[in-house]
């Protein structure tokens, strides 16, 4: 399959070329100016797929109408820039968050490893485009790279080995958190902190797996204001995206457009007293991904 399905602000699916995957050799800090080419999923299955949530359950033909680099044939509808999009899955029915993935920031947070998987839920309606304001709402707003799965199909008990054909693709994730209410309770409150409206940018598109290099292995960076903050790859999650989504599908049924929040690399801003304020700008970037810009109001 090879894809990148986004979604207009209007609300269209459409398919977009490689423009917004990677930004300028800048070190991940910006993507100010990048473009990219759309096709009108409409236009190009007449209406079929026009919604972004039939879309995302169709990767077969979305892989039909496009060449091994995710073009489609024919003239494109137009450019985009990050402004123009909004969360290419408006609706899914779940969002899962997984906690504590990466060992470095576990140990940064002051936790302990955990037996299992740490699971939490982000509600829908925190979720956001790519390049949408988020609302800073007390002084321990923190910032959370994360990569994102997304789910191409009903699935139910699914083996390891079947992991990432159940997969519409990846995207790139904020799971933006407030620590002071996460941590209001013991045990912690992690679904409520992470969940205030704006706490879900994801973007700039669902890729295919096809388009990815090295899928177990993809470099993830955060900036704030320029600054790196957080610099990780996948392949340092404890638990990996093939144990996480079958480990999920033993609990539930997971249906398209189902998200999972993958966790995070070590250098948020809580474990140094640096979260989030009103006028700053933070980049999230996944090598052969995309790239967002979020800023704090």
């Amino acid at each position: 399959m090879a894809f990148r399905l986004a979604v207009l602000n209007d609300g269209r699916a459409v398919l977009l070329d490689a423009g917004l995957v990677d930004p300028p050799d800048d070190g991940g800090r910006s993507t100010d100016g990048a473009t990219a080419r759309w096709w009108d999923l409409g236009r190009l299955t007449d209406g079929r797929l026009a919604d972004p949530m039939a879309a995302v359950s169709a990767s077969d033909a979305l892989d039909a109408l496009t060449d091994d680099r995710g073009i489609p044939a024919g003239d494109p509808d137009g450019m985009v820039g990050l402004d123009d999009l909004g969360p290419p899955v408006p609706r899914p029915q779940k969002v899962f968050g997984i906690g504590m993935n990466y060992l470095a920031h576990i140990d940064e947070m002051g936790r302990a490893p955990s037996t299992a998987p740490v699971i939490f839920t982000k509600f829908p309606s925190c979720l956001v485009g790519p390049s949408a304001d988020v609302r800073i709402v007390g002084d321990r707003t923190d910032y959370e790279v994360e990569l994102v799965v997304v789910i191409g199909r009903t699935c139910r008990d699914l083996d390891e080995s079947e992991v990432w054909d159940a997969l519409a693709g990846v995207t790139v994730g904020q799971d933006i958190s407030e620590r002071a209410l996460q941590n209001a309770s013991a045990p912690a409150q992690f679904s409520l902190g992470k969940s205030y409206d704006t706490f879900g940018p994801i973007g700039p598109a669902v890729v295919s797996s096809d388009l990815l290099d090295e899928q177990y292995d993809l470099q993830l960076t955060c900036a704030v204001d320029g600054e790196i903050r957080q610099d990780g790859r996948t392949s340092h999650m404890i638990v990996g995206v093939k144990q996480l989504v079958a480990y999920l599908s033993a609990v539930c049924t997971l249906e398209a457009g189902d998200l999972v929040f993958t966790g995070t690399p070590a250098g948020v801003g809580d474990a140094q007293g640096r979260c989030l304020g009103v006028g700053q700008r933070i980049d999230s970037h996944i090598v052969g991904v995309g790239h967002m810009v979020n800023h704090c109001v």
